[in-house]
């Protein structure tokens, strides 16, 4: 995280509607009127054109698992945009006014935080208010703690008390029951609770994200490798919030993007984390690499970059189309970045706003999305991708073959970014995950990696894996059946152009 002085708005500067406690519909301008008037009038403010339709999508009740099943469906296909509202507490949702002053659009995703400073926490019945607005209004919820170290006091201020150092002796009698250190963090816990209890009765899911930055020395929880660490921390919370009877609360575990990597020895399992997140403050955007890292500690569980100073551009969003939300934070929206990319990034078609966030009905059922596209799918010399020998194991290679109605060719081709053959029950692979020219193609169970997403292009006609930046192809530009495919730099020849079933 970045954390700088607190900010107090512009001078001059009104605090709009969802400032306060009580929960009003916001109006939501047309995404589309706004995207052609910021095209033709790039030089006007965004943020004087009039609202007049109502949000389409307000949220009511729902439980934590509309909002995983909702995380889920739109990975590879959308990304749900979202602002960080830190200190002053007494001004909840100030950052997130910013957003609209430029856009016209209020982000998908609110995000809070708990507080540390002795005033901030005397107001988080205000965060939790301000929670309860943008949930009704049709933004989800998102809350971190920047919790004081528990060898000080319960107030603090963040030098000296979130961003501050402990002894290891100190960190294993915090996580160890019985002690007077765990009783005082066990304290602390329990003071947060009756808040994220109103919100549970409220019907609101919360991503919760607590320990931040696991893999970060700046905090007294951070750098604590294994199974001892940062993970039993979190572990321990979790369940001390669920005895409490926190069923709402969806579970954001989080890493910083410095080079030292590594980050699963910060992993507190499986059982423990609903979601897999990445804050990225060493580079503007994530690389390949910290993408593909997150990815395979997360397995089929959705991503997100929950920190960010600069927002996301096309090229990320294309690039790495399965974080399933960003958020931006606070005052680095204006101070790192300029309107026109505040705007490019929220009139992206790829990004999911307040009113365009759909949830089902959660209980765990989750939204199917549209019907998969089955059929063919035909490539090279009118020939067809073909599971060879109509194979259903873990690495069939997949290949070049006549067109032939059967099993070994029929794909259903998914929103969720991945291409399915449902007699294997298994998806396009990219072996290895490999990312270097002559990978070659197979079926391997689905299991939501970056080896199994493809993009295609209408225009170029091509099937591309963003993961490795390289497309499907046949391999030597030979039609022969049984020819192998592979991804390759993307060419546009025609041993790379591909129709997909309608």
């Amino acid at each position: 995280m970045r954390h700088l002085t607190p900010a107090h708005g512009r001078p001059g500067h009104a605090p709009g509607p969802a400032h306060g406690a009580t929960t009003v519909a916001r109006p939501s301008t047309s995404r589309r009127a706004l995207a052609a008037l910021a095209a033709g009038l790039a030089a006007l403010l965004v943020a004087t054109l009039v609202p007049t339709a109502p949000a389409a999508h307000a949220f009511p009740p729902r439980d934590r698992q509309a909002v995983i099943d909702h995380l889920r469906s739109i990975t590879g296909t959308s990304i749900v945009s979202g602002q960080h509202n830190k200190e002053p507490a007494s001004a909840p949702g100030q950052y997130t006014q910013q957003v609209h002053d430029i856009t016209g659009q209020y982000p998908g995703l609110w995000g809070g935080d708990m507080m540390f400073r002795g005033q901030d926490q005397a107001n988080r019945q205000r965060v939790i208010d301000q929670a309860k607005t943008e949930w009704a209004n049709g933004s989800l919820v998102a809350l971190t703690w920047h919790a004081c170290s528990p060898t000080g006091p319960s107030t603090c201020e963040f030098e000296g008390g979130v961003k501050t150092q402990i002894s290891p002796g100190q960190f294993e009698q915090i996580v160890t029951g019985g002690t007077a250190l765990n009783q005082t963090w066990r304290a602390r816990m329990a003071e947060v609770v009756p808040y994220l209890r109103q919100l549970k009765d409220a019907g609101v899911p919360v991503l919760w994200r607590p320990f931040h930055e696991m893999n970060e020395t700046w905090n007294w929880w951070g750098g604590r490798p294994g199974a001892n660490g940062g993970a039993k921390i979190f572990q321990q919370m979790k369940d001390y919030f669920d005895s409490q009877g926190l069923d709402n609360l969806i579970w954001v575990w989080n890493v910083q993007d410095n080079p030292n990597a590594n980050w699963s020895s910060y992993y507190p399992g499986s059982a423990y984390v609903d979601v897999v997140s990445l804050d990225v403050w060493y580079k503007n955007h994530p690389s390949q690499g910290d993408y593909q890292q997150i990815q395979s500690i997360a397995g089929s569980k959705p991503i997100a970059i929950a920190e960010m100073g600069k927002v996301p551009n096309a090229s990320l969003l294309d690039g790495q189309p399965r974080w399933s939300y960003f958020m931006v934070w606070s005052e680095q929206l204006r101070g790192n970045n300029s309107n026109a990319e505040i705007q490019a990034a929220y009139f992206h078609p790829r990004v999911l706003n307040q009113g365009e966030v759909q949830l089902g009905s959660g209980g765990g059922t989750p939204n199917p999305g549209p019907a998969p596209a089955t059929g063919a799918i035909v490539g090279l010399a009118g020939k067809c991708v073909d599971v060879a020998a109509s194979g259903t194991a873990n690495g069939t290679a997949v290949q070049l073959y006549t067109c032939a109605p059967g099993v070994a060719q029929t794909w259903e081709v998914r929103a969720d970014g991945t291409i399915r053959n449902p007699n294997a029950n298994r998806c396009l692979d990219v072996t290895g995950q490999g990312t270097a020219n002559g990978t070659p193609v197979q079926i391997w169970d689905c299991n939501g990696s970056g080896a199994q997403q493809w993009v295609y292009s209408a225009s170029a006609q091509s099937l591309r894996n963003p993961q490795a930046n390289k497309c499907l192809d046949v391999t030597g530009q030979s039609s022969a059946n049984g020819t192998r495919l592979q991804v390759w730099d993307c060419t546009g020849n025609a041993n790379q152009r591909w129709t997909l079933p309608s």
